[in-house]
């Protein structure tokens, strides 16, 4: 049922009219020296509410149910009695609670209204943050374990394959056409070798040591004699006009040209080609 504005109430014949319920209100709020703002403050209703009770705008509030909340609220504060206000308050308006009972169930719920959850919804709400907080703290968990387990899966031997700085094709069983002398059967140990047979007028005579395992590919008057990877103690030795070498380790193979020890042809990893040909 929508709520009206009343006029002066409690008047009578040959007497001045008495006070409104409004104007109760406002005098005795006036009378404690509190502004509208500060009673909203202390009694955590909004101000307009509170000075639609002493304009007695009903409308403004809204249902019976809040007006009756908010006047007893008031009422209390300002010092004057809950009942009777809310007794003025229905005369005027024609609304009448069912039953005493009621008063209670309407001001919980005009405190309702207000915001003022009771301390078991706080809880709740508080309960329902944490469960929320922890969710997302365990799935931000998850997500960084993770790429960490799956690092920790991969082998130890993946960070150890790291290519050489320079790539150095496989070998390849390739006929040594021009060997004077056969690999050691020991790799470690290198075998005496037999003076050299004499040099031939216009060849060169290049002789290689491992020291380090080491791909070498050699080229003798513009054939290919040998290519692959040998390991250390190996010795051979090529002769021809031109003899080109490709080698893939240079710190791990040693040269004697013609008699004469030249040394590793670089330092250990690298690629180098080398050709010596015999003068005229």
């Amino acid at each position: 049922m929508p709520l009206k504005r009343s006029s002066t109430f409690g008047a009578g014949k040959g007497h001045a009219p008495l006070p409104s319920l409004g104007e109760q209100f406002r005098a005795a709020r006036e009378a404690r020296g509190v502004t509208l703002s500060e009673a909203a403050e202390r009694i955590h209703i909004r101000s307009v509410y509170l000075q639609a009770i002493e304009e007695e705008d009903w409308p403004s509030i809204g249902a019976a149910v809040y007006v009756r909340g908010f006047l007893r609220t008031y009422a209390r504060f300002l010092g004057l009695d809950p009942e009777g206000a809310v007794a003025q308050f229905n005369d005027l308006t024609g609304i009448t609670p069912h039953a005493a009972a009621l008063a209670l169930a309407e001001e919980e719920e005009a405190s309702r209204r207000l915001g003022r959850a009771g301390p078991s919804v706080w809880v709740w709400l508080a309960g329902v943050v944490a469960i929320a907080l922890l969710a997302i703290v365990g799935y931000s968990f998850w997500q960084l374990e993770a790429p960490s387990a799956a690092g920790r899966a991969a082998p130890l031997a993946a960070a150890t394959s790291v290519p050489p700085a320079t790539a150095v094709p496989p070998a390849t069983a390739v006929p040594d056409a021009a060997l004077t002398a056969a690999p050691s059967a020991a790799p470690a140990v290198s075998p005496v070798a037999s003076p050299p047979a004499p040099l031939a007028s216009g060849a060169e005579r290049v002789t290689l040591t491992w020291t380090a395992p080491a791909w070498v590919r050699v080229i003798v008057n513009s054939k290919q004699v040998s290519e692959g990877t040998f390991p250390a103690g190996t010795v051979r030795t090529y002769q021809g006009a031109r003899v080109n070498l490709r080698v893939g380790n240079a710190g791990g193979v040693t040269v004697n040209e013609n008699g004469r020890d030249l040394g590793s042809l670089g330092p250990s990893g690298n690629v180098v080609d080398r050709t010596f040909a015999a003068s005229n």
